[in-house]
């Protein structure tokens, strides 16, 4: 947590500093930072929990680094500083995030955080030189391309910070959260920073009436990201009931599905999966018992690790069918599918939910030394039915106080104390 304290320390000495310097020299541009005050302010009231910062608030994103590159308006050049660019986007980022504060739905100081050290490199890096007059011959393409080039390295700056805030929150890999970071980029963060870019140079022609303006197609991708997410959510939700399925039918513990997806996400993460391999990871972890609906005498208590290797694939074909008419991603049906093949086999997904699925079914009422002897038995497989690597992604996940089931349901909260305790000694002395 020093990297979490070292973030949240620095953005909040940045936003003191800069607090002090306005009070200090005064307001420039009263008027246009009213105007910016409240775009960002807008911006931070329509953002929504459950997304990135850079896809809940794309319209306050934008209007931060706009004003954070803004040079002129309407041809007359403008006098703030720094020091006000990031005052100014701060209490407009506070008073828009007064609802979602009150109502504790989204982690704000984090979102603050970034947005206060990412604004502030911005300006640092335009308004002292602007000042100067050092851009001042720059004119048409150049300076466009100018703006473009730093709103590109402030994207990157922005990246690491929200994938080492996210490394501190979770443990999970830095290199795979900076990637789907980077890879968000390509989305909804370079339209962020194309109309950041596209408001300050309209601005400077044709001044603030240009906000409004600009606003409305950034304002429309919001609006669709936002369906997508819900429809998202909706399908998950679909998966999740079908999932349920075989609890309904006693055919496997109630529960289980929701904990096996939870820790095979949790190790997923760990090995550095990607955000679309997560997603499939999680469908099949969801759904990895559903051809059980189709056998005529159930396996007890639905453990099929114990079941011969013949038994295990038929099951799995099975799954895979039933997965197919349901309409759901192909790629989770072949994870269905494979689960019990030799892992060598097996693509990383199906190893994961074949191990994740075992330990569960091992270590579930087995007393307090249940899941010690269950990675035993995982490790001890490891010659032929468990990848190493996955079960020793098993134990890290584990042994983590939060990190197996993070991202997933709260099923199996009640032993996750006692539970890392015993791995956390089992990874230690091996």
């Amino acid at each position: 947590m020093t990297a979490l304290r070292l973030i949240h320390g620095a953005a909040a000495l940045a936003a003191a500093g800069s607090l002090a310097v306005t009070l200090w020299t005064g307001l420039d541009g009263r008027g246009v930072a009213l105007a910016f005050g409240v775009l960002i302010a807008v911006g931070e009231l329509t953002r929504w929990s459950g997304v990135p910062v850079r896809r809940a608030a794309p319209l306050g994103a934008a209007g931060s680094l706009s004003y954070a590159l803004l040079g002129t308006v309407a041809g007359r050049p403008t006098e703030h500083d720094a020091a006000q660019v990031v005052t100014v986007v701060l209490i407009a980022a506070l008073l828009g995030a007064v609802p979602h504060i009150w109502s504790g739905r989204t982690p704000t100081l984090d979102h603050l955080a970034r947005r206060v050290l990412t604004v502030g490199f911005a300006a640092v890096c335009f308004q002292p030189l602007y000042n100067r007059g050092v851009f001042a011959s720059w004119d048409g393409p150049a300076y466009a391309l100018l703006l473009v080039t730093l709103l590109g390295l402030t994207a990157l700056c922005d990246a690491v910070l929200a994938a080492a805030l996210a490394h501190c929150r979770t443990r999970w890999p830095f290199g795979s959260l900076l990637r789907e970071e980077l890879r968000g980029l390509l989305g909804i963060g370079s339209a962020v920073c194309a109309t950041g870019a596209v408001m300050a140079l309209a601005v400077a022609v044709a001044g603030l009436w240009a906000l409004p303006v600009f606003c409305l197609p950034l304002l429309l991708t919001q609006l669709s990201v936002r369906r997508y997410a819900a429809v998202h959510a909706t399908y998950r939700q679909t998966i999740a009931s079908l999932a349920r399925a075989t609890e309904i039918a006693g055919c496997t513990p109630t529960g289980h599905a929701h904990r096996v997806a939870a820790l095979s996400l949790g190790v997923g993460r760990d090995l550095g999966l990607t955000g679309p391999e997560l997603t499939v990871l999680e469908y099949a972890a969801l759904m990895h018992d559903i051809g059980q609906l189709s056998l005529v005498d159930p396996v007890p208590a639905g453990a099929t690790a114990g079941l011969p290797p013949e038994e295990q694939r038929r099951i799995a074909l099975l799954g895979g069918a039933v997965v197919r008419q349901t309409g759901v991603d192909a790629a989770v049906a072949v994870v269905v599918e494979r689960q019990a093949d030799p892992y060598a086999e097996q693509p990383v997904a199906a190893r994961i939910v074949r191990a994740v699925n075992a330990y569960e079914e091992k270590a579930r009422d087995a007393g307090p030394e249940g899941p010690l002897r269950a990675l035993e038995e995982l490790r001890l497989g490891t010659a032929g039915d468990y990848a190493p690597e996955v079960v020793e992604s098993l134990a890290r996940v584990l042994a983590q106080p939060r990190g197996w089931h993070e991202s997933g349901p709260a099923e199996g909260d009640g032993r996750r104390t006692a539970l890392s305790d015993l791995v956390h000694g089992w990874v230690t002395h091996g």
